[in-house]
């Protein structure tokens, strides 16, 4: 849409009614209370009461003298407009630019209280607010409309007010508005040809997208898109460029589903809508960059960790959904068998020592050590962590965020967590020998202290520490207990089949029997979305260091002499765990063999 020609000066310079202009631009630096006193809308006395009301009741002063009378909305709005240093627009005087207005759904100007109101040049909308420090809504409104946004402010009662006159404006026929039974979400209906997850939606209209209802629809597309993945339960959203348009794949139940092909042309528009959402530099395409977002879907708060690749094709984007309930799971719902939780329970309850959790990326490690640190976490302990990044917050836990840009490494902090007399520690990830040094020293000198280490199973980690330069006899006297795990898709309770599998298969894929095993296998149904799984179990094996494999550690033996004297000791392998839940019907043989390999 192209504006009607206007001056570039602001609604105060050409002094249209309705417009207020503030003492001063740019802010006047004074808190909102001192504004309303010295606009001598409140008396200071007046003014103290509500400030002690309100932090009685956990409100604000200028709600406290609303609520009792001595406010009105429209002397609030001036106040803020004075202490922004913006112009306040009385939207019951003011005559606003229709064409401007229908720039933005209806919703979207319930959702942020917020509507265009004119046009200050070709390139710059005047936006009223009733919060115009509200930077979302700003940039939001921004990529809806294709133009830059100069707040202003009005009551949110005269933003409802000029809504509903536009809308019996267009009811009477002068102009055309969107659609008033948008989304609750404030996006506009998407058409789409695109799966997502398993239904599907036509996105084939957005081929063409150009003006600034397209750019709403992009913004319900990206919407749509994490929504549908937090309903599927997935644990990642990929955003992949190719030459002529981009895949969209959720990882599920730690598999990579396709969820929807978007046209090329509409790329760039929406990796900058996710860029803006996670508060990223949208001109920076060069580098890698991280991000994070916190929404609300269905009343449920939801906070998304974002990744930027920059690749041959474009920018690829991840979406890490962050589950806030894992923070708070219990060693029971974990799925290790009763042997395997008795040996970990017993490492980690000890006064001191190490305790490590291996395994690959997305293996469930980080669960496994909330877990543990949900038993330990008492009033009496002084818990500390050291991650990267802070994925979930726990009660009572310092958490401490690597920062290697300011200096702030894993082996930076652990030293300095050191000196905060902790009782127990617990360290992300022991990445090089100097953070292994530490972390061993200090499980040495009374402190518990959980980890992880990347390796492919429990008896590797011994070798892999001392491979890192750590003295074997330290090795062998800090850590207490190592634990490798994998996550493998449960069968879904709705579809699985029963099947007798022969020895002679199962012999052929690695699995040492000497009889026909009864289990299940998958189907496929609507709960599950046809994949026969719905969600994930852990497998596991806990290994307890001996005196026989401390004395293996310190005499350098390999990993597959450890790895048989702790078999011999009664340690179940990844395998073997895994085939005990196909016995008890909870996963299938080929997801154990997809998972744990066929060693």
């Amino acid at each position: 849409m192209t504006p009607p020609p206007t001056t570039a000066e602001s609604p105060s310079q050409v002094r249209r009614p309705g417009v207020t202009p503030p003492s001063r631009r740019g802010g006047s630096g004074r808190r909102l209370d001192e504004v309303l006193v010295d606009l001598g809308f409140v008396e200071q006395a007046a003014m103290d009461k509500a400030v002690a009301e309100a932090e009685k009741s956990g409100s604000s002063p200028e709600r406290v003298l609303i609520a009792g009378g001595g406010l009105e909305e429209e002397q609030l709005s001036r106040a803020v407009a004075e202490r922004f240093g913006l112009d306040h627009l009385d939207l019951k005087v003011y005559r606003f630019d229709p064409n401007a207005a229908k720039l933005v759904t209806p919703a979207a100007v319930k959702r942020y209280q917020a509507i265009p109101v004119s046009f200050v040049n070709d390139r710059t909308l005047l936006v009223a607010m009733a919060d115009p420090g509200n930077v979302l809504a700003v940039d939001d409104i921004a990529v809806m409309t294709g133009y830059e946004v100069r707040p202003a402010v009005s009551c949110a009662t005269d933003v409802e007010t000029a809504l509903e006159r536009l809308a019996e404006a267009s009811q009477a026929g002068a102009i055309a508005l969107p659609d008033d039974d948008a989304p609750a979400d404030g996006d506009t209906p998407l058409p789409m040809t695109a799966k997502v997850a398993g239904p599907l939606y036509d996105i084939s209209d957005l081929t063409g997208a150009r003006g600034p209802e397209d750019e709403a629809s992009v913004i319900g597309l990206v919407h749509k898109v994490i929504s549908e993945a937090v309903d599927r339960g997935a644990s990642d959203i990929h955003f992949e460029p190719g030459e002529h348009s981009m895949m969209v794949r959720y990882r599920i139940d730690g598999v990579m589903l396709e969820a929807a092909v978007i046209p090329g042309n509409i790329v760039p528009t929406i990796i900058s809508r996710i860029k803006i959402l996670s508060d990223l530099d949208i001109a920076e395409r060069r580098i890698p960059q991280d991000g994070r977002v916190s929404m609300e879907l269905e009343g449920k708060k939801i906070d998304i960790r974002v990744v930027t690749l920059p690749s041959s094709n474009g920018e690829n984007v991840v979406m890490r959904i962050l589950d806030q309930s894992n923070v708070m799971i219990q060693l029971d719902q974990l799925g290790m068998l009763p042997q395997a939780r008795e040996r970990f329970t017993k490492a980690f309850t000890q006064a001191h020592g190490a305790v490590l959790v291996t395994g690959p990326t997305g293996s469930g490690k980080s669960t496994s050590l909330y877990g543990a640190l949900n038993q330990l976490n008492t009033p009496e302990k002084n818990i500390i962590t050291i991650e990267d990044p802070v994925e979930y917050s726990m009660e009572g836990i310092t958490q401490v965020q690597v920062n290697n840009k300011a200096g702030l490494s894993f082996a930076a902090g652990l030293r300095a967590m050191m000196r905060a007399d902790p009782d127990i520690i617990m360290v992300g990830e022991i990445r090089d020998r100097e953070t292994a040094q530490i972390a061993i020293e200090a499980s040495l000198t009374g402190h518990l202290v959980l980890s992880t280490l990347h390796t492919n199973d429990a008896p590797t980690s011994i070798t892999r520490l001392i491979e890192m330069g750590i003295e074997p006899f330290l090795v062998g006297s800090a850590i207490d207990a190592v634990v490798a795990q994998r996550l493998a898709r449960r069968l879904c309770d709705e579809c699985r089949r029963r099947v007798m599998v022969p020895a002679e298969v199962l012999r052929t894929n690695g699995f040492n029997v000497g009889l026909d095993l009864e289990c299940y296998e998958p189907v496929g149904c609507a709960r599950c979305g046809g994949t026969g799984y719905k969600g994930r179990i852990g497998l596991y094996e806990v290994m307890t260091i001996s005196e026989t494999i401390r004395q293996m550690a310190v005499a350098r033996e390999t990993a597959d002499a450890i790895a048989h004297e702790a078999v011999r000791e009664g340690m179940m392998r990844l395998r073997e765990d895994g085939l005990e839940k196909v016995r008890r019907g909870v996963t299938s043989i080929a997801e154990i063999a997809r998972v744990a390999g066929s060693r």
